[in-house]
């Protein structure tokens, strides 16, 4: 093993072109993993920043806000279950938004929420006409203190802070009360107006954990409440999206393993007769395939740090909300483990052919 060292800092040049090439490879795979963690960000953030332990949503609505409606009457009854804590409604319209400054046809995606009972990170309501907006509408050129024009209304938001990873199926978050997101929906969307205390879902609270769901549901006819984790798969596209890029993913981890069994394997049969000389004077095979095994891991791991410092130099480089890339340490992490795997039953193809070396045969006898 402290030969494989050795040899790794007295002959690098050797190990140069393998080393560019998985350096390569660590980017693309980490650059899409970060890909697939912004867009799944970008389409569930309001949704994860719900501090609750479930959603409801009317039966035949699928989990879709946008088709769910929650009476006043089914409130109360979810309200009167043991162990239910604070209950807050929740609505949101999507829509596009004028910014002061931008082209009438440059429009801002965002979704006016609602909401009773603040999620994680979000202050409670402002003021009548005003609402907070998520970061990522930076990138549209939206200022604090703009007003935005939303819908084909030209409602007036005034924009108040910011808040950070609310968006959802990609579009801004903007959070204002109850009463401007009923004036924004029946101004733009007159076939969905709500009457008063009705909500398209409900937040629920509660002191027994995610069991609440599985007692709304059993309590309550007319009702879906799922648990966060269930609410976020249920938005349409996140799975799909999770499992194509998986699949990616995945094939760039099986392209990494075949280039490092190609290029141990060139390298075992260069050094047949080095191997000879060693098994000569007594080295084991399993000493010498511990050595190539070191050698692949340890050129796994600089490329790997060199792709983790420049996907997160890039990171840096792009504005927020231009593209949804989001790059995490545990992505990194991840990403770097499913390389090592990679690399070692990628150099354990040349195991067969270390076995096989025969120190009269390599040594010409």
């Amino acid at each position: 093993m402290r030969l494989a060292i050795k040899e790794l800092i007295r002959q690098p040049g050797r190990f140069v072109t393998a080393a560019i090439i998985l350096t390569l490879i660590a980017i693309l795979l980490m650059f899409l993993g970060g890909l697939l963690d912004g867009l799944i960000r970008s389409a569930t953030g309001a949704v994860r920043a719900q501090q609750a332990d479930a959603i409801v949503y009317s039966e035949d609505a699928q989990a879709s806000f946008l088709r769910s409606r929650i009476e006043p009457d089914v409130r109360a009854s979810i309200e009167a279950i043991d162990g239910v804590e604070e209950v807050g409604g929740l609505g949101v319209v999507q829509l596009g938004a004028r910014v002061p400054g931008n082209g009438p046809r440059d429009l801002a995606n965002v979704g006016v929420w609602g909401y009773e009972l603040a999620p994680d990170g979000v202050p409670e309501p402002p003021g009548p006409g005003e609402a907070w907006a998520d970061e990522v509408l930076k990138a549209d050129g939206v200022e604090i203190g703009d007003e935005l024009l939303v819908g084909p209304s030209r409602s007036p938001l005034v924009i108040v802070g910011w808040v950070e990873d609310t968006s959802f199926n990609g579009q801004g978050g903007l959070w204002a009360d109850v009463d401007t997101w009923r004036a924004v929906l029946s101004e733009n969307r007159p076939d969905a107006v709500l009457a008063d205390g009705v909500f398209q879902s409900l937040v629920v609270r509660s002191s027994g954990g995610d069991a609440v769901a599985a007692s709304i549901n059993g309590a309550v006819d007319g009702v879906e409440a799922l648990t966060i984790d269930d609410a976020i798969d249920a938005i349409p596209g996140v799975t799909e999206q999770q499992t194509t890029f998986n699949q990616i993913l995945g094939v760039t981890v099986v392209i990494a393993l075949v280039v490092i069994a190609l290029f141990f394997a060139l390298l075992t049969v260069e050094r047949t007769a080095l191997y000879g000389v060693l098994k000569a004077i007594g080295a084991r095979s399993r000493t010498i395939f511990a050595g190539l095994v070191t050698q692949a891991v340890v050129l796994t791991l600089i490329a790997a740090c060199i792709a983790g410092a420049a996907v997160v130099v890039l990171d840096l480089l792009i504005p927020p909300g231009a593209i949804p890339l989001y790059i995490s340490a545990s992505r990194i992490v991840t990403s770097t483990v499913l390389l090592l795997v990679a690399a070692v039953i990628g150099s354990a193809f040349s195991l067969r052919r270390v076995l096989r070396v025969d120190p009269a045969s390599a040594l010409g006898g």
